[in-house]
């Protein structure tokens, strides 16, 4: 454990560091890379909730994504427009401000989260599988057939959201915030998994039945953490959304959500900063590789199948040389 948790550090230490020197050397993309990176990773730290703690293989997790982006790229855009959001039955308004953004974001992805996860998990294996593909699909579709805002198209927003007392322009400064947002997912994470909530989380995915024997319902330990992960990667969401000034209805793709699987299985399933360490290496393979060759992901591939095959404890695991329930 104790080794685990060097790794960690170094992982962190490394993400703050790489931004850093980046901006002393004027390079900003490198600084944008690295702020993908952060985003990308909290996103697979609210998938590893469900997944890694909870058992659940979830393939829609896209839709919390999308719904977390489109939620901030609305505020935005009607700001931007100085049009209302809404006249009845109440009066709102559009708005730019981080401080309103994140909490909407959440709130709507936690409530999507809700409702698939209530239909949802009155199944199992594949059919969960299926189903929260199915849910995912749905809102992606819906999305494409929204005219109001920019359909399959997308809707741009031209200014960066505000937080107080930063310029959210400076690559650096939106940087510290979304690394920040990290951070405070990933020790949130590891702290939940040493609950009584956790603990009970990971006897459900070992053995539900002995877990229902002692009184905790399984079903409500699984939604719980299922809505926490999808509030989570909500909020993800809406900072990519800001990072690209841009949200579209491939935030809500099967492809992003197996995207953010990927994060999961290749930086170690259950590993609190296993998702650092996946988004990190596939950010690293797209910049360096993508300009290559457009069949790059054919090598992304090629390592996720030996880290499945001989690696199950992920980089994380390897870095440490040991599987996590060695």
């Amino acid at each position: 454990m104790f080794r685990e948790w060097m790794v960690n550090l170094a992982l962190v230490a490394l993400l703050l560091a790489v931004p850093l020197a980046a901006n002393a050397m004027g390079e900003p993309f490198i600084v944008t890379l690295a702020t993908k990176v952060a985003i990308f990773a909290l996103a697979g730290v609210g998938l590893n909730i469900a997944l890694g703690y909870g058992g659940l293989v979830s393939f829609g997790h896209a839709a919390f994504f999308g719904i977390g982006g489109y939620a901030a790229g609305i505020l935005a855009s009607h700001a931007q427009n100085y049009e209302p959001l809404m006249t009845w039955p109440l009066a709102l308004d559009g708005t730019q401000q981080m401080l309103i953004i994140w909490p909407v974001a959440i709130i709507a992805s936690g409530l999507a989260a809700l409702v698939i996860g209530v239909l949802s998990l009155r199944t199992s294996g594949v059919y969960f599988i299926m189903i929260t593909l199915a849910f995912a699909q749905m809102v992606f579709y819906f999305a494409i057939s929204w005219p109001a805002y920019g359909g399959e198209d997308g809707l741009p927003i031209y200014v960066r959201d505000r937080f107080p007392g930063l310029n959210t322009l400076d690559p650096l400064q939106f940087f510290a915030i979304c690394f920040l947002w990290f951070l405070a997912a990933a020790l949130f994470s590891a702290m939940l998994s040493r609950s009584r909530f956790g603990l009970a989380l990971h006897g459900a995915r070992q053995n539900a039945e002995r877990v229902r024997s002692v009184g905790i319902d399984p079903y409500r330990l699984r939604l719980a953490a299922f809505v926490i992960s999808g509030m989570i990667t909500g909020l993800a969401g809406a900072l990519y959304a800001d990072l690209n000034r841009f949200v579209s209805p491939s935030m809500l793709s099967w492809q992003t959500s197996g995207e953010i699987m990927i994060f999961v299985i290749l930086g170690g399933v259950g590993r609190h900063f296993g998702p650092l360490a996946g988004a990190a290496l596939f950010i690293l393979l797209e910049h360096n590789l993508g300009g290559v060759s457009e069949y790059w992901k054919f090598l992304l591939g090629l390592l996720l199948l030996l880290v499945v095959l001989f690696a199950q404890g992920g980089l994380i695991g390897v870095l440490t040389r040991r599987s996590r329930h060695g």
